[in-house]
């Protein structure tokens, strides 16, 4: 069965729906995602056998046929969660974020023990920056942008605009560059295991991905240099102009 993942512009796509702040309907997102993966099976009249054989995540269909839902469960954030693309949530560790390592900043718009759109979007904001910082980074980075979780007052923008934001700007990036990047890296791995005449195929396909991966992690490296680098700025520069106030985004 075909896995059905959603990149994260399309899961921000979907946490608007949720939030009522889109014309489109979860169906039509998902519909939409579906779509951009299949268009020879449209094209070619196939879509029905090829929907058959797509292994449709037990959250879709709940956010399909349950409307309108604007709380979901831990259960169902980490349901969601997993179906980001190169994503793997625990509901052990969003439980002990929730209890522990940002309570403060998930209690507000609780409703029983279900979380609003903009708490869901933290969550997912969570498990992409743990990649390069850490949870203290992470905290002072929410609290520079979105204040006192207390109240919306001091909102720079929302959770789910800023998630929204740079999902839509990474993938925008990845398309122009990322399989360019990943081409450009291959050729030049592959000229050289083409020169060591004393090894077989199979011995040639690991020391090029071995190089490909030596390479590929320098790069991750660096990208979690500069975003230390960044988080380093914001906190230092917010203690430097602390008592200024920061004016709330009109929109």
């Amino acid at each position: 069965m075909e896995t059905f993942t959603l990149t994260r512009k399309e899961i921000s796509g979907l946490l608007r729906c949720l939030q009522g702040h889109s014309e489109k309907t979860p169906l039509q997102v998902l519909q939409q995602a579906w779509a951009s993966r299949h268009q020879q099976d449209l094209e070619a009249g196939t879509s029905f056998a090829a929907f058959v054989s797509t292994a449709l995540p037990s959250i879709f269909t709940k956010l399909i046929k349950t409307q309108p839902v604007h709380h979901l469960s831990l259960h169902d954030i980490v349901a969601l969660g997993n179906q980001i693309e190169y994503t793997t949530f625990s509901i052990t560790s969003v439980q002990n974020w929730v209890k522990r390592d940002f309570k403060e900043m998930l209690v507000k718009n609780k409703k029983g023990r279900k979380y609003c759109v903009n708490q869901i979007a933290l969550l997912f904001m969570i498990e992409d920056f743990k990649t390069n910082l850490d949870f203290e980074s992470i905290r002072g980075l929410f609290r520079a942008v979105f204040g006192d979780f207390r109240t919306d007052e001091d909102d720079l923008l929302e959770p789910v605009d800023i998630y929204a934001i740079y999902a839509n700007m990474a993938e925008e990036i990845e398309t122009d560059k990322t399989q360019h990047m990943e081409q450009v890296i291959r050729n030049k791995a592959d000229r050289f295991v083409h020169s060591l005449v004393h090894l077989n195929e199979e011995q040639k396909e690991a020391v090029r991905n071995m190089i490909m991966i030596g390479v590929i992690s320098i790069q991750t490296a660096f990208c979690q240099h500069l975003a230390k680098q960044y988080i380093n700025a914001t906190l230092f520069l917010q203690h430097l102009h602390k008592g200024k106030g920061l004016k709330k985004h009109k929109r």
